[in-house]
C-alpha cells in the first residue's frame, strides 16, 4: 500500500510576516522607549499620558459647546424685545466653546514637549548601539558592503525610530482612546445604529489603509534600494574626485548616476500616484460614513427625538473623528515605512563579529614584545590559500622584514597581527601569549602602524596626531611631530596645528600625510611596530626622510616592516622573503644577494629600473643647464 505523504503546510503569508516583524520591532524598541534605569523619563511618560487623557476628554466637550449654543440660539423668543436674553446664553457658551479649544491645545502641546525627551533618548541610544556595534564588526563585513549604503541604512533608521516612536505615542494611542469616547457617546446619548455605522465606517477605512499600504510598501523598498543605489554611486564617485579627473570620466559617472536616479524617480512617481490612491480611497469611505450618520440624524429631528443643536453636534464629532481617522490611516502608512528602515538597522544589531573576544579572555601582557607566527595557514577564500605554513619570529627590540612580489601575502600579515582575522591553523603570538586568547583593546593598544594607504580624518593636523593617543597634552604632540618631522611643515601652514586637511587627508601630499601618521603611532608609543609598505607610495627624496624617521621611532621597539622597495630594509635584522604564501628565504641583506636567489633578483630588477631613473634625472638636469648656457650666451 502506497504512503501518500501530506502536502507541506502553508508558511506565513506576507501579511502575516509583515505584522510578525512590526510586532517583533516594536518589542524590540520597547527597552528604549522605557529604559529601566531614567526615573525622569518615565515619569515624563506618565505626565504625557496624564496630559493626553485630559487633551481628549475635552476635545470630546467641545462639540457640546456648539450644540448647546446651537439649541440655545434656536429655542428663542420671537420678540425683539427679549434679544439681549437670546443672545446672552449663545455667547456664552461660544467662549466656552473657545475656552475649551485653547484648552485641548494646550494639553496637546504639553504632551508632545513632555513626550520629546522620551522619543529622542530612544534615537540618540538605538543609534549609538547600531553605531558601536558597526566598529565590533569584522573587517570583511565592511571590506564586502559600501560606507554610502550603510551610513543610509544609519540615517534612516534614525529617522524611522522618531517616526515610530512617536507615532505610537502620540497618534495611535490619542486615536483609539478619541475612537472609543466617540462610540460611547453616540451608543449611550443617541442609539445602537450611529455606534454600528461609525464602526462599520471605521472597519472599511482600516481595512483599505491596510491593503493599500501593503501594496505602498513593496514600492518603498524599491524606492529605498534606488535610492542607496545612487547614494553610493555618488559618493564613490566624489571620493574618486582625481581618479575621475585623469581618466576624463566625469560623462560616464554622471550616466551612471543618472540611470540609478531614473530608478529612483520611477519608484517616487509610483510612490506618488500610490498615495493619492490611497487618500481618494480614504476620502470617500469616510464621507459614506458622515453622510450615514447624518441622514440618522436628520430623521430624528424630524420625528422629534434630535434638535438642530444633535445635527450640529453630531457633524462636528464626525468631522473631528476625520482628524485621528486619517492620522491613523498615516499612522498605520508611516510605521510599516519605518519598520523597514529600522529593521535593516537591527538587521545589522544582529550581525555577528566574526573575531570576538573569548569568555574569560585577559589583557595582553607585553615585557619583552616577541611576536611569532607559528605555521599559519590563512585564506580568506576557501578556494584561495594566502599563507600556507608561515613560521618566523621577531626577536625582541629587533627589526624584521617582509618582502616579496605582489599578492605574495605580505599585508596579510599585519592584519592577522591586528586580529582582524583569525588564521585558520596556526597560531600568532605576542611574548609566547596565543593573540585570540586576548582582549582584542589589550592587543591593538601594544601594537602601532603606518600604512601605505594613510586615511586622515577631515578633521586639524592636531586632531589626527592626538588619534595616537587621546589624553596626550599639547607638548607631547608638539614632540611627536617633530620626532616625524612634520613640525617644520606644520609651523609654516596656515592655522598651525588646527589646519584642515580635508577629505580623507587630500589636502596634504603624499609625504605629509604619512608623517601626520608617523607622529600618531610614535604618540602612541607602542612596544611593538608595524611598518606596511609605508613609503612604496612616495618619490625617492621623500622616501629618505621618512625613512630617517622610521628608523629613529623602530630603534628599541619590536618592528615587523613590510616593505615593497629592499632599499628601506637593508639594515633590517633579517630578512624574510615570502613567494605565493610561503617563506622561500630568509636572512641578512648580504646573505640573500649571496645566494643569488628571489631576493637577489628583485633586488636586482629594483637597482636597474632606479639606475636608469637617476640617468633620466642627471640627462634632464644636464639639458636644463644646456638651456640656460644658450639662453645666456
Amino acid at each position: 500500500m502506497r504512503h501518500l505523504s501530506a502536502p507541506p503546510a502553508a508558511g506565513p503569508g506576507p501579511q502575516q510576516k509583515s505584522d510578525a516583524t512590526l510586532v517583533s520591532t516594536g518589542r524590540r524598541l520597547w527597552p528604549y522607549i522605557w529604559p529601566r534605569d531614567r526615573f525622569d523619563l518615565k515619569l515624563r511618560i506618565f505626565l504625557a499620558f496624564a496630559a493626553l487623557v485630559v487633551a481628549k476628554l475635552v476635545t470630546i466637550a467641545v462639540p457640546y459647546s456648539f450644540k448647546w449654543a446651537t439649541d440655545s440660539l434656536n429655542s428663542g423668543s420671537a420678540h425683539i424685545e427679549d434679544l439681549p436674553a437670546l443672545l446672552a446664553g449663545p455667547i456664552a457658551l461660544t467662549i466656552v466653546y473657545g475656552v475649551l479649544r485653547t484648552a485641548m491645545a494646550g494639553f496637546t502641546q504639553a504632551r508632545d514637549a513632555l513626550f520629546a525627551a522620551v522619543a529622542m533618548n530612544a534615537v540618540r541610544r538605538l543609534a549609538n548601539d547600531v553605531f558601536v556595534h558597526m566598529h565590533e564588526l569584522s573587517l570583511r563585513y565592511h571590506l564586502e558592503r559600501k560606507t554610502g549604503a550603510l551610513t543610509r541604512v544609519l540615517e534612516r533608521g534614525r529617522t524611522a525610530i522618531e517616526t515610530m516612536v512617536r507615532m505610537i505615542t502620540l497618534t495611535g494611542l490619542p486615536t483609539l482612546l478619541e475612537f472609543a469616547l466617540i462610540l460611547a457617546v453616540f451608543f449611550v446619548q443617541y442609539d445602537w445604529r450611529y455606534a454600528l455605522a461609525t464602526v462599520l465606517m471605521i472597519v472599511a477605512y482600516m481595512a483599505f489603509t491596510t491593503i493599500a499600504t501593503n501594496w505602498r510598501i513593496g514600492i518603498r523598498r524599491s524606492m529605498n534600494e534606488s535610492d542607496n543605489d545612487a547614494n553610493t554611486k555618488a559618493i564613490d564617485s566624489l571620493l574618486n574626485y582625481e581618479t575621475v579627473k585623469y581618466f576624463n570620466a566625469e560623462g560616464r559617472e554622471a550616466a551612471r548616476y543618472d540611470k540609478a536616479m531614473a530608478r529612483y524617480e520611477k519608484n517616487s512617481v509610483a510612490s506618488y500616484t500610490s498615495l493619492a490612491v490611497l487618500n481618494a480611497g480614504q476620502a470617500a469611505i469616510f464621507t459614506v460614513g458622515l453622510t450615514a450618520v447624518m441622514i440618522m440624524c436628520v430623521s430624528g429631528i424630524r420625528e422629534g427625538r434630535n434638535t438642530i443643536g444633535d445635527f450640529v453636534l453630531i457633524n462636528a464629532m464626525m468631522i473631528q473623528l476625520y482628524q485621528p481617522l486619517n492620522f491613523m490611516g498615516m499612522f498605520y502608512r508611516e510605521v510599516r515605512q519605518a519598520v523597514i528602515d529600522i529593521e535593516a538597522m537591527f538587521h545589522i544589531l544582529e550581525q555577528k563579529a566574526e573575531i570576538a573576544d573569548r569568555p574569560g579572555a585577559k589583557p595582553l601582557v607585553v615585557s619583552d614584545g616577541v611576536v611569532r607566527f607559528e605555521n599559519v595557514f590563512f585564506s580568506y577564500d576557501p578556494q584561495r590559500e594566502i599563507l600556507k605554513g608561515v613560521d618566523f619570529e621577531v626577536p625582541a627590540g629587533k627589526t624584521v622584514a617582509i618582502v616579496g612580489p605582489s599578492g605574495a601575502g605580505k599585508s596579510t600579515l599585519s592584519r592577522l597581527i591586528f586580529r582582524f582575522y583569525e588564521p585558520q591553523q596556526g597560531r600568532v603570538t605576542i611574548d609566547g601569549q596565543d593573540i585570540s586568547s586576548v582582549t582584542q583593546e589589550s592587543l591593538r593598544r601594544a601594537i602601532g602602524i603606518v600604512p601605505q594607504d594613510t586615511v586622515l580624518f577631515n578633521d586639524s593636523i592636531g586632531y589626527n596626531i592626538r588619534y595616537g593617543r587621546w589624553d596626550a597634552s599639547m607638548d607631547e604632540i608638539r614632540d611627536a611631530a617633530a620626532m616625524a618631522q612634520i613640525d617644520r611643515f606644520i609651523g609654516i601652514v596656515p592655522d598651525g596645528y588646527d589646519a584642515q586637511v580635508g577629505e580623507r587627508g587630500l589636502k596634504l601630499s603624499g609625504g605629509e600625510k604619512q608623517r601626520v601618521a608617523l607622529a600618531r603611532t610614535i604618540l602612541k608609543a607602542p612596544p611593538i611596530l608595524v611598518l606596511d609598505e609605508a613609503t612604496s607610495a612616495l618619490d625617492s627624496f621623500t622616501e629618505r626622510e621618512i625613512q630617517d624617521a622610521l628608523e629613529r621611532v623602530s630603534r628599541g621597539r619590536t618592528s615587523l616592516v613590510i616593505a615593497h622597495r629592499l632599499s628601506t630594509v637593508v639594515n633590517a635584522d633579517e630578512i624574510i622573503v615570502l613567494d605565493q604564501g610561503r617563506i622561500v628565504e630568509r636572512g641578512r641583506h648580504e646573505q640573500l644577494l649571496e645566494q643569488g636567489g628571489v631576493y637577489a633578483g628583485m633586488w636586482n630588477r629594483q637597482r636597474e629600473v632606479h639606475d636608469a631613473e637617476e640617468a633620466l634625472r642627471r640627462a634632464a638636469e644636464e639639458e636644463g643647464k644646456s638651456v640656460r648656457v644658450n639662453i645666456e650666451a
